[in-house]
């Protein structure tokens, strides 16, 4: 007969291994609050009607606001994220459903991951290889490619890993009833994973919320009036890194009002969008 192992050592290794998992999640959300505070405290006396009417003033001069760098942010965000999402999704879809254990798909998933690891500011040369020097001057549009081919690879993998988690069984049943597979991932897989898909796209955008070095190579910045993507586009990022670096106590006023204004937009983003989609309990 086997000889039967105390207990008390797993006794023992199970309560240390809860206590550190404990103390890891209560140690993460303490800096996360003491991030946020910090981040309110100092920020909150430069939010004003004019922080987001106003254009910034010149070098030394207090009041103004950062109206156009908010603008210029917003048309940045939404370009990448409409350029980015449907090529993210596309791959997915075609990892999770069509390539799954291909030699493309091996190398597809591969590249993503390795495009995840990669640091910002690799990716703000590259886009500045790619679109500054032929265009010879920074543009937003150059901005929008690096912000696009960073967010790609975060929708790309978690589409493909929230496809995978629905059952096959789905898939099945309206392939039985004669839908055709295209049909089949629109109106079935991709309902039933819609909220792990949007989270993807929500970290896809939180990611580039508050990129700073691939905006110095892409779109730089700018004082004035935001009009286009075709030239210098204002931004918020390098604006806080411009702004923070300033020995001018009303710029740095205003950097960690930028900074509090994307840290609140995206919470409550994420909030936002997590009500939406949040399942409905039977």
């Amino acid at each position: 007969m086997m000889k039967p192992r105390p207990s008390t050592g797993r006794r023992f290794i199970d309560k240390m291994v809860s206590v550190w998992a404990v103390t890891s999640a209560l140690l993460g959300i303490g800096i996360l609050i003491w991030i946020l505070s910090g981040v309110i405290a100092r920020g909150l006396g430069a939010i004003n009607l004019d922080f987001f009417i106003q254009l910034p003033t010149p070098p030394g001069m207090e009041g103004g606001g950062l109206a156009n760098a908010i603008l210029g942010t917003l048309a940045m965000t939404v370009a990448a994220t409409l350029l980015s999402v449907p090529l993210g999704l596309l791959a997915g879809v075609y990892l999770a459903e069509f390539g799954q254990e291909s030699r493309v798909a091996d190398q597809s998933r591969f590249s993503s991951n390795v495009l995840m690891g990669i640091p910002s500011i690799i990716v703000g040369v590259f886009a500045y290889t790619l679109v500054v020097i032929p265009l010879g001057h920074f543009s937003g549009y150059a901005g929008v490619v690096a912000l696009a081919i960073l967010m790609m690879p975060v929708i790309t993998r978690t589409t493909e890993d929230m496809l995978r988690l629905v059952p096959n069984t789905l898939r099945e049943s309206a392939l039985a009833l004669g839908a055709p597979r295209w049909k089949v991932t629109l109106s079935v897989v991709f309902r039933a994973a819609k909220a792990g898909l949007l989270t993807g796209i929500l970290l896809a955008v939180a990611r580039v919320s508050g990129e700073t070095a691939p905006l110095l190579f892409t779109a730089l910045n700018s004082p004035y009036w935001f009009q286009s993507l075709s030239g210098p586009t204002p931004n918020l990022t390098v604006t806080i890194f411009n702004y923070a670096m300033s020995p001018y106590d009303d710029w740095q006023r205003l950097a960690w009002g930028a900074s509090l204004l994307i840290t609140v937009s995206v919470l409550a983003f994420t909030l936002l969008t997590r009500f939406l989609v949040r399942e409905r309990r039977v």
